[in-house]
Formats: structure tokens, sequence, C-alpha cells
């Protein structure tokens, strides 16, 4: 009795202690029935094609069934082959484990695991990588909760979603991506058993590293295989007679494509939902979101090359800027420091390599994929920017440059310092279609779309003009082009203003004439008018900037963005309707709810599958109206006189409805245009990130081509629409120049820069003048439009006794 009472107190003992020690802090599996792996963010375009996705950790989730049954049995053979008979413990194995443990105590050498698949899924999502007797001891009483709670089907997934196999790829999906560049159904017998070997170790069995130990470990699950009746002799040979066949890397196909604009979306989402779990279970690393964009690849391709193609051009090619990056070399591994930049190019042929060193009268030069290539003397000829030295003499091992193909060898090219920024967007919807911030945004991660603030110049003026007209002035208002001056004070004295390039002024002219030529004193001189409080007013409600009412802001001085100023632009193209530009479309989470944006809802009946023959459902407009729609409209015809006459006319023979507006700042340090059509508004401005002299440059002679080169293509195939006009707006046949109304019969005349053009007037501004051609007085307005298209300027119509 005695004895007996001492083994229940042993035996109480024991229990407290497990308890106290393991039992208290296990967690509960319940968790597990809804636990959700880490999955990477996804994006895509607007046409749903994938395009980018965001990931700490690159996973794809999939369900048992989607496993092929035999990648299943080579991960049983491998780790766990009585999977299917245990519940939750190979008790073999485990004390197998505890006498090798026992044996290496001491040593500092770790001991084999010992693991099922069920205690390694304990391990991984539960308790941690402790290496201790007590963490097994946990992995152990954890397995048999987990099978009393999970089917073995439901472990396996789990499993085989989650554990992690190198190259930055978690789960088996990701894996097959990462070392075969394939999907799990298009494996080999062989490949399954590569990746059965990863869970051991990724990096004791490296393709690349250790290929002899790969293959051993492969060749060993092969064995199991057939040992376990998984597959034939037949399947074991014809597998082991394979080589490994990896990739050396895999980078999903999309990575480079659409660099800055889906950097931007990048950083939306972060702003928006968090990076990691830590902030919530919608994070942008972890949380499996499904993006949505406006992307439109086709237009972000053609936006660009036009300005890359520009950069280039303005650059002149005549010396090599430098080295894109320097890295160190070590020992002859020149691939893995190439590979850590990340960095690459994608403009025409043009390859990113890295040079290892000088043979001769060439360079040897490596690539991302591992091979290499020369650079020869005479193709590396180009002067060293700054210095009368060719380029060649002053590579470095380490340098990592541009080049293309030349023959059999490469020649080098150099990477602009110049930069810009090009964005283009929907104005009915404010959707931004395309988004070029710099010449490639894996060697120039600042987006000079979004975060280069710099100064517009004269692609404000439309802006200063629109305030003016809300304010009572016409397109035929006549405006002085002639010195004007302001008093600043004792301290400042006069400050005079001046037209671009000291151009002689022109005396009384009408805004029209002062917009299509650009001149700074009219512009001045109609902000003082207007008042300026009013016409940065109208700049903060257009989303330009806030800026203080100071004259010198009425000629491009405060700093904003092209975002801003194509968004403003869209808004004119809009009837003045718009709100901030959106890149992002909706966002649903893993199980595809819609969780931005916030107010978003579906349409019902609005696929055509569910047309019943009556009118389509339209959602109503959320856009605010920040400016006056028959304002909007009366720039937009104003500014379609700046392609047709003034500063923009190489963009005439489009032959399209169009209006725009360049831009050229002091210096000039920056050169502008911004402008399109009724289906989208495309801005871009060029310059160097430190403002400095661009010689003669001028928005028409070097921003507006860039814009051409895009439009030409963007616009194959597209309707010519025609601006519509909002309710109200009266067309009127004037002098262009003078600003007077003109009667009588005119033919037909196509000639732009024709003197009488048909204007647009808000109701009771229109120039009148007295007829006795039939009888009684008759005014010279046109019938209000209706939401149609105005007449172009050169679209002389006749009509008896009216103003056509």
């Amino acid at each position: 009795m005695k004895l007996l009472a001492v083994l229940v107190l042993l035996a109480g003992f024991a229990w407290a202690l497990l308890w106290l020690l393991v039992i208290r802090d296990l967690p509960s599996v319940d968790q597990l029935r809804t636990y959700e792996p880490p999955l990477p963010t996804n994006v895509r375009g607007g046409d749903g094609v994938p395009v980018q996705s965001y990931a700490r950790e690159r996973r794809v989730e999939l369900a048992y069934s989607e496993y092929p049954p035999l990648l299943v049995k080579a991960y049983l053979a491998a780790e766990d082959r009585t999977f299917f008979d245990h519940h939750g413990v190979d008790f073999p194995g485990l004390a197998g484990a505890v006498v090798d443990y026992a044996s290496k105590i001491g040593t500092g050498r770790r001991a084999k695991g010992g693991s099922t698949i069920t205690q390694q899924v304990a391990k991984n999502l539960l308790i941690g990588n402790e290496y201790s007797p007590t963490r097994k001891l946990k992995e152990a009483i954890l397995a048999y909760k987990i099978e009393d709670t999970l089917t073995k089907e439901q472990i396996l997934e789990l499993y085989l979603n989650q554990i992690a196999l190198g190259r930055n790829a978690f789960g088996v999906e990701a894996a097959a991506h990462a070392y075969f560049d394939k999907e799990l159904d298009q494996l080999t017998l062989a490949q399954m058993a590569y990746l059965a070997i990863l869970p051991k170790g990724p990096s004791n069995y490296d393709p690349v590293r250790h290929p002899e130990r790969a293959m051993e470990r492969r060749d060993y699950v092969l064995r199991e295989m057939l040992r376990n009746g998984f597959i034939t002799q037949g399947q074991a040979s014809e597998a082991r007679g394979e080589p490994l066949g990896t990739v050396l890397r895999r980078t999903p196909k999309y990575e480079a494509f659409g660099g800055y604009f889906v950097e931007e979306v990048r950083r939306l989402l972060i702003a928006r939902f968090g990076e990691t779990a830590k902030a919530g279970p919608l994070s942008v690393y972890e949380g499996g979101l499904w993006v949505r964009t406006s992307l439109d690849k086709r237009l972000q391709e053609l936006a660009a090359q036009a300005l890359r193609d520009g950069l280039i051009r303005f650059d002149g090619g005549r010396s090599w800027t430098g080295p894109i990056r320097h890295v160190d070399i070590v020992e002859g591994n020149w691939l893995q420091p190439l590979l850590n930049t990340n960095i690459g190019l994608d403009y025409n042929d043009w390859r990113a390599g890295i040079a290892i060193a000088r043979e001769g009268d060439g360079w040897q030069i490596g690539f991302a994929n591992g091979k290499t290539g020369t650079l020869p003397r005479w193709a590396a000829q180009m002067p060293r920017r700054g210095t009368a030295s060719a380029a060649f003499g002053a590579i470095e091992p380490g340098d990592i440059i541009a080049v293309s193909p030349s023959g059999s060898d490469w020649a080098l090219r150099s990477i602009p310092r110049i930069s810009g920024g090009f964005v283009v967007e929907e104005p009915a919807t404010g959707r931004v279609l395309a988004m070029q911030g710099g010449f490639d945004a894996r060697i120039q991660a600042f987006n000079r779309a979004t975060q280069a603030m710099r100064q517009p110049g004269s692609t404000i003026k439309p802006i200063v003009y629109s305030a003016a007209l809300e304010n009572g002035m016409t397109p035929a208002s006549i405006i002085v082009d002639g010195p004007f001056c302001v008093y600043q004070g004792a301290r400042l004295g006069n400050k005079c203003f001046r037209n671009f390039a000291n151009m002689r002024a022109a005396g009384p002219k009408t805004m029209r004439w002062g917009i299509e030529q650009s001149r700074n004193l009219m512009t001045v001189r109609t902000a003082a008018q207007t008042g300026m409080p009013r016409v940065v007013d109208v700049m903060k409600r257009m989303g330009i900037g806030d800026y203080p009412p100071y004259l010198s802001f009425a000629l491009g001085a405060g700093e904003t963005t092209v975002g801003r100023m194509v968004n403003a632009y869209a808004m004119l193209a809009n009837n003045g309707r718009g709100n901030a530009p959106s890149l992002v479309d909706f966002v649903q989470d893993r199980h595809g709810k819609v969780v931005f944006p916030d107010n978003w809802r579906p349409c019902d009946n609005c696929n055509a599958r569910d047309w019943n023959g009556g009118p389509m459902p339209r959602p109503g407009s959320r856009m605010r109206q920040a400016i006056d729609a028959q304002t909007a409209y009366q720039m937009v015809h104003i500014t379609e006189g700046v392609i047709q006459r003034g500063t923009a006319t190489v963009l005439r023979d489009l032959d399209r409805p169009m209006f725009g507006k360049t831009g050229t700042t002091s210096g000039p340090t920056d050169v502008w245009f911004i402008g399109g059509t009724p289906q989208f508004i495309g801005g871009l401005y060029i310059g160097y990130d430190t403002p400095r002299n661009l010689g003669g440059a001028e928005g028409g002679t070097v921003a507006a081509p860039i814009f051409k080169q895009f439009a030409v293509k963007a616009y194959e195939g597209l309707e010519k629409l025609p601006f519509r006009a909002p309710a109200g707006i009266r067309m009127v046949r004037i002098d262009r120049m003078s600003g007077r109304p003109v009667f009588g019969t005119f033919p037909t005349d196509t000639d732009p820069k024709a003197a009488v053009i048909w204007e647009a007037f808000k109701p009771e501004t229109e120039p009148r003048r007295a007829s006795r051609r039939n009888g009684p007085a008759a005014t010279t307005a046109a019938p209000a439009a209706t939401q149609t298209q105005a007449p172009r300027d050169s679209d002389f119509l006749q009509r008896e006794g009216g103003i056509y």
C-alpha cells in the first residue's frame, strides 16, 4: 500500500510538473480550423491580367485535392511514410530521436528531428522552432490534439501550403515556380522528388551550390517511394536518369512591368491596410488581397516608350553618364551581388550587366541569367561625361552597366541623366491609365509622376484664365499685352513682368489669342484684374496646390506634380467635374469580399448577360463640381486653338479634336505638355532632378513631340470624338484677334489660322450687334448648345439672317 501511495504521489507530481512546464502554455489547436497562411497581394490591370504581386513570402494556397497524388506520396516518403497510420506521433521514430539527442549532448550538434508531418504542423504554426526536449514534448501533445481536431487531408493541406522550401518560396506550389518555373501538374516525378527533399533544409540541397548532394537526396526519396510501393521500378529508373533541371532563379514574368504604377499602388495600399499582419488581417504583404487597378497595359507601354525615347533624344548619347551602380565582387562571385541589386532594364534590347574583369581589349560582363559576354574597346568609346577620356578605361570590376547587343559582342549604353514623369488619365472617371516616373523603376525608384514637385510654367495659365472666366471675363475679352509692373513695397520696389524669351508686346488682344500664344504679360494682367485670391482658390479646388495669392503663381511659380496637373486638365475636359485621381478600382480580401472603396456597391443587372432589353442601370456620379461646367468647356475650346495655331502645332496633324497647353519654366529648367481628347488626357514634364538649365528647350519643341509619339499609336483606331458643350453654351462667330462678332456668308475654310472662328460664350455674355438685313433688329447670339458638339473653328456654316 505504501508503494502504491508513493507511485500515485510520484505520478501526481509528474503530472503537475508536466502541466506546469508544458501543458499550461499550449496554444489551442482550434485556431487551425480557421488558419489562413500569409498570402501575397495580387495586383491586376484594368483588363484583369496579373501585373504584380507584393509578398515577403511567395505562396500560393491550394486545396488538398489540387495537389497531385504522386507529389503527396513523394513528401510522405521523404518525411513521414506512416502518416496515414499513426495518430500524430511515430513512436519508433521518436525513440530514435531521443537516443540521438542524448548522444549529442554537449557536442553542439543538433539531433535528428524524428517529427511526423503532424508534429511539423504543430511546430510551424503553433509553438515555433525552439531546440529543446520541452518543445518536442509540446509537439507530441499538440500532434495528438491536432489529429483529434482535423482530418489527415486537412493536416496535409496545412503542411503543403505552409512549409518553407527556400528561394523565398513557402508552400509547394510556390516552390514549383521558384525552382522549375512550372505549375505543379507540369512537374515530372524527379522534380516532385526534389521538392520533397527541401523541408530538411533548402540551403543544404541548393541546386547551384550543392548539386551532387541534391541529386543524392533526390534519389533517396525515389528509392523510398519505390520501397513503399508508391511508384514502379520503371518509374524510379526513369526519374533517376533525369538531371535536376532547376532554373537559375525564377522571377515573376510581370515583375518589371509598370514599375512606377505598381509601386504607387503599393504605397497607397500600405497607407490604407498596413504592411504585415500586425496591422490587421488585410495587410499588403500577408493578407492575400486581390487588387484591380486602372492600369491599361497598352497605354503604359506607349507612355513608357515615348518618355524614354524623349529622354534619350534630349541626352543625345554623346557621353557616358557612368555605371548604374557599383558592387563588390568577392573571389570571382559576381552573380549573387548582381542579383541582390535587383537592377534590370527593359528598354528596347538594353540589358544590365556587371563588369567582371578586363581581358585585353575587352571587358568580360555577366548577366542575371548566369551567362557572360564581351564588351570590346571599340564599343565603349563614348567619352565619360565631364572628361575627354573614353568610357572603356573608366569601367571598373563590379560596375553595373547598360549594354545592348552588337553582333556577337555587346556595346555600352548610357542611362540619361535627365528625367521626367508622364501620366495618362481618363477624364470621365479620374482613373489613371498609365504612369511613368522616370527611365526605369529598378534603377530610379523616385516616382517623378507623383513625388517630384516642379514648377508647371505656362501649363498653369488655363487654370488662371478659368478663374477669370468664372469672374466675368469672356474668351473675347480684350487684354493688353504690354508692360505690367506691381509695387512690392519700399524694400522690394517695383516688380516688372515680361513675356517668355522677351517677346515684344503686341498690344490689345483677345484672351484666346493670349492663351494660344502663351503671353505672360496678358496672364499676370488678367490675374491682377480677377484677383489672385480667386485665382489660387481655383487652383486649390482643382487639386493643383494651396498657394499664397502672389502674382508670380499665375505664371507657374508654385510647385506641383505632373499627376495633379493632368488631373486638373481632366476636370476641364469633363465639364469641370472630378475627384482626386485613382489608381485602384477595388480591392477584395482573400474570400472575394470587396473591402475598398468603403462605399462600393455591386451594380445589379449591369452585366450584358443580365440585360432585359431596357435601359442599362447607371450608378450616379460621385464626382464633385470643381469649377463651373461652362467655364471648363470655354477653356477646353480655347486651348483647342493652342493645337491649331499656338505653341503645340506639332500635334495638329493628329487631325482630331484635341486641347492642351505647353509649358516652359524659367531657365528653362523644365518643359511640359498637358492635353488630350475626351477619351484620355496625358501630361509630361522633363527636367533634371536637381534643376538646371536645359539650353534652348521649350515645351512645344521637346515635350509636345514626346506626347505626339505616344498619341500617334495611343489613338489608333479610336473614334474622333468632339468635346461636348454643356447646356447653355452659345456659339458665336467672331474675329479671334479683335473679339468682334462677324456677319455675312463665308465659304468653308479649313485653314487653322483663319481669322474668323466659332467662340463659346455663356448666356448673356456673347457679343451682340444689330442687323438691318431682315427689318427689325436681330441679335448675333446663336442658339444655346445642348450637350452636343460645338462647331469647330473651321466649320463656317451658312444660315440666312443669323450669325451662321
